[in-house]
């Protein structure tokens, strides 16, 4: 085969370790190999990086799991180019011969005839930008969740608030848990701190705020709504730092807004998991099927085993659940049933056929 690479490198990483070959190929076509194994702190990786360097290596692939692959591409940036992460289920080796010097030897012969796929790397920047939005999204489950135990306890003390509140974290709602958690047990005066609409509910409010709590119910309480503020003010903060984050790719947000159902929330995580230059995907099909999005293929023998959908990426999943016409897309699915399994995923509607919607009035009914 041919060799399009004269010298390169394949790096196993790990945790703690990271096992190197360089490989070489002379003018006469010897490949002389040398492996070196070293650890990941900063040190030791600028001194892989100057090693390789010194040796004229030019490109530079790796395999890895989780997120150790990220300090090695951020110290190894501007050094190589591409720095390619490459997916292990791609580049397996023979069963019986797994070890991390095999790992980085087979990476390496692979980088030099050109064999490898790399795995989509967004720039720095967009993996910053990226990094904050799931981080952000994390927090908000992490909100709801907490969000979603108080009117549990409140039950267990047969405090029936959430049938009559729509929101009991809204103003009403957390004045009267507040005044709770201090131990006012008067559900009159408790029923009395309603606002607005809430007020002419009043006899409800008594009835419903009629229950038996017990000290560290009342403790649980103030826990919680504390730890509700703090994250309210961290995905407050969170957005401050997005928003800031997002300056240089606003035209693009802008862009994405003209599509019904995308707003300025919704397209940050769009552009932090897809980034801004669409020529890393050769058209919209294979982008959604990198996210995920669209049935997957698999046929033998004429006949089409399974239409299941890949993996993909998680958080692009989640940016479609929206109340809007790509989350009706979304969820307007086919039951997983044997005769219709080929066609789960999203529906991928050529761009220039959207439906002009305007309202949420207009969306297709999801399925149950």
């Amino acid at each position: 085969m041919d060799v399009l690479y004269p010298i390169c490198c394949g790096l196993d990483v790990h945790k703690a370790s990271i096992t190197a070959c360089l490989r070489r190929v002379g003018q006469r076509g010897r490949v002389t190999q040398e492996t070196r194994t070293v650890g990941t702190t900063t040190a030791e990786l600028l001194g892989l990086c100057d090693w390789l360097v010194a040796a004229g290596c030019t490109h530079v692939a790796m395999e890895s799991t989780g997120v150790f692959w990220q300090p090695v591409c951020n110290l190894f940036e501007g050094h190589f180019h591409p720095v390619l992460v490459v997916n292990a289920q791609h580049v397996k080796a023979v069963p019986g011969r797994k070890t991390d010097t095999l790992d980085a030897e087979w990476l390496a012969q692979l980088l030099q005839h050109g064999l490898l796929r790399p795995s989509f790397v967004p720039p720095a920047p967009i993996r910053e930008l990226r990094e904050a939005t799931r981080y952000r999204k994390q927090l908000i489950r992490a909100r709801g969740d907490e969000a979603n135990r108080i009117p549990k306890l409140l039950e267990a003390a047969n405090l029936k608030l959430a049938s009559v509140v729509t929101d009991i974290l809204g103003v009403s709602g957390r004045a009267m848990l507040a005044a709770v958690v201090r131990g006012e047990t008067d559900a009159a005066g408790l029923a009395r701190l309603a606002k607005g609409r809430l007020r002419p509910k009043h006899a409800q409010l008594v009835a419903a705020l009629t229950g038996r709590s017990t000290p560290v119910q009342r403790t649980l309480w103030g826990h919680q709504l504390t730890h509700v503020e703090f994250l309210d003010q961290a995905i407050a903060a969170l957005d401050a730092v997005i928003l800031a984050l997002m300056t240089p790719y606003q035209p693009e947000a802008d862009r994405l807004r003209t599509i019904t159902g995308i707003e300025q929330r919704t397209a940050e995580p769009r552009i932090a998991e897809l980034g801004v230059d669409m020529a890393q995907f050769p058209s919209d099909r294979h982008c959604a099927a990198w996210a995920g999005l669209c049935p997957g293929n698999h046929e033998s023998a004429g006949k089409r085993k399974s239409g299941k959908t890949r993996k993909g990426s998680q958080w692009l999943r989640a940016a479609s659940h929206t109340k809007s016409y790509l989350g009706a897309q979304y969820q307007d699915r086919p039951p997983a049933r044997e005769e219709t399994r080929d066609r789960r995923g999203v529906p991928q509607p050529p761009r220039d056929r959207l439906p002009p919607l305007q309202g949420r009035h207009h969306l297709p009914r999801p399925r149950p």
